[in-house]
């Protein structure tokens, strides 16, 4: 997700034009509008400022790098939808497993 889909998420939930939002942060409506299309890459302050004239505001925070989802995904990327699937499909089965087990267990 990009600055301007968070804008433009904002401005909606909030039931504002991007006239109005304009309006209410001193730009254009066609300024707010290549923001939220991606078309003028805008500040993180800027964005931050158009998200919050909105009502709303952004929860940014620094978290450990999950190096095993980037791993997963670098796999992913050199498997056919299929094998997609199928290791989804196996994934499932092995928690579904895993979750009879511990039901035993309790009981």
């Amino acid at each position: 997700m990009n600055g301007g889909q968070f804008v433009r998420e904002s401005r909606r939930r909030a039931g504002l034009t991007q006239l109005q939002l304009a309006g209410r942060v001193g730009l254009t409506q066609p300024s707010v509008a290549r923001i939220e299309s991606g078309q003028t890459a805008a500040s993180f302050e800027r964005i931050v400022e158009l998200v919050r004239a909105t009502g709303f505001d952004l929860d940014i925070h620094v978290v450990p790098l999950d190096e095993d989802g980037l791993a997963l995904a670098e796999q992913n990327r050199h498997r056919t939808p299929d094998e997609r699937l199928d290791n989804l499909l196996a994934a499932t089965e092995l928690m579904g497993e895993a979750r009879g087990r511990s039901g035993e267990n309790d009981g």
